[in-house]
């Protein structure tokens, strides 16, 4: 989502690097440009103008003229700022209760319903016990929605598809959590305008009537400036707890994410990307700040990983990995494992230096569709022993997975490459080189 506002806050910048050191005038400067990159991301303009005295004012420091590298301190001050304007800290949400409610409320196609589903699978990976509540009286396939998207998560949907009354339904719910012991609800609303002033009162009386321990705003963040502008209008009327940002995957500039908290006084509590039960995260305003600036994000990456990867079977890879015995099952289970953390580019975007390198490439989940084709056409002694498919087997296996032989071809050899790259390691590791290495 932030491609264009990294590349323009990194030419800024790139101008103070190598200087010997800061003055007022390279300063105001980079500031200058600095501003505009905020500005042309639909970051608000008083915001940007605010963030952007307050980089000056640090940048022209007495600590910071004297410093050998001032772009570095540069780049750190404009981190702390970002990092501070979009909350500073993480903010989790409130689930206490007995049970705990959860209000999902947005516009209309904002993706409450999708958000819903994924915070369900989110709070049941917890071990917690979830409802989901469908309070969306309007949308006719609503109900279905949410029916589907909680078989996918395993958790229960309450639903009352010829009850017209939100408020009745959504202390239905409730009540019906009670009886069936369930810790967590989730009620997801009907989509409204904020013009709607009939179906705001609606959602005001639902509030008043459940008492939620949580309220949670779902903004579609490719609505840019506007969904602001929105979020300030609902905080008015419904008082929110907190923000959820769907959609960053797409091509949005990234404005709502930057000036939202300090138009609403409200923090981003998720950030949702892609269709996938699974791609919802806890929004961390540092992380977001070092991804902006083309640092990576390691720590998401770890946890997304920690999420993916069952503990037993990376026991089990590890230890024939080992033994120089890691097969095409173990590299499909492995495959499939990945899939589950999300979008690819997304994930090497984590990585500190690949955003730009990855920034125009055509990467998606996608991509691996023919690799797991060539595997699965493979049979069982093949994909153990892959140095038995001579050509005839390579015909067959390409027919099978309508790939060509010369696919087939690059997987095995890629595959082949692996495997000596594993065998290096192992050896390195058993005679100690790769511990002195490490250290």
């Amino acid at each position: 989502m932030f491609d264009t506002l990294q590349d323009k806050l990194n030419k800024a910048i790139k101008t103070l690097k190598g200087q010997g050191r800061i003055t007022e005038i390279n300063v105001a400067a980079t500031i200058k440009e600095v501003r505009r990159a905020l500005t042309d991301a639909d970051v608000n303009y008083k915001v940007a103008k605010d963030i952007t005295d307050r980089i000056r004012d640090k940048a022209l420091d007495r600590k910071v003229l004297i410093s050998v590298e001032p772009g570095q301190l540069f780049v750190k001050i404009v981190q702390e700022e970002l990092t501070e304007l979009m909350g500073g800290e993480a903010e989790g949400i409130n689930i206490k209760g007995d049970p705990a409610v959860i209000l999902i409320a947005g516009l209309q196609g904002s993706g409450k319903t999708t958000f819903s589903g994924k915070l369900a699978a989110y709070l049941k990976k917890q071990g917690r016990g979830v409802l989901l509540v469908a309070d969306d009286i309007y949308r006719p396939a609503a109900i279905d929605q949410l029916k589907v998207l909680g078989e996918q998560v395993g958790v229960e949907v309450y639903a009352e598809p010829e009850n017209k009354n939100a408020v009745s339904i959504a202390q239905n719910g409730i009540s019906h959590a009670r009886k069936t012991g369930k810790k967590i609800v989730i009620i997801d609303t009907a989509g409204r305008l904020a013009v709607d002033e009939a179906m705001m009162q609606e959602i005001e009386a639902v509030k008043r009537a459940i008492s939620p321990t949580e309220t949670l705003f779902v903004v579609d963040s490719m609505t840019g400036q506007d969904a602001v502008n929105t979020a300030k209008t609902f905080n008015d009327r419904l008082n929110f707890d907190g923000v959820v940002l769907t959609k960053l995957d797409g091509d949005a500039r990234g404005g709502a994410a930057l000036s939202i908290k300090t138009i609403v006084s409200k923090p981003i509590k998720f950030i949702s990307t892609g269709e996938k039960m699974e791609a919802l995260d806890v929004f961390y305003p540092d992380r977001m700040a070092s991804r902006i600036l083309g640092m990576g994000d390691v720590i998401s990456l770890v946890e997304r990983a920690q999420q993916a990867f069952d503990e037993d079977e990376a026991k089990r890879i590890n230890a024939k990995m080992r033994k120089n015995q890691f097969d095409f099952d173990d590299f499909l289970s492995q495959l499939q494992q990945i899939k589950k953390m999300g979008n690819v580019k997304d994930l090497l975007g984590m990585i500190p230096g690949m955003g730009k390198m990855v920034k125009d490439l055509d990467i998606d989940n996608e991509s691996f569709k023919p690799i797991e084709a060539i595997i699965s056409s493979m049979t069982p002694k093949e994909r153990a022993r892959p140095d038995i498919i001579d050509g005839s087997r390579k015909k067959r296996i390409a027919a099978g997975s309508g790939t060509d032989i010369t696919q087939v071809n690059n997987l095995l050899k890629q595959f082949d490459e692996m495997r000596k790259m594993m065998k290096k390691m192992n050896t390195m590791q058993a005679s100690g080189k790769l511990n002195k290495m490490m250290r």
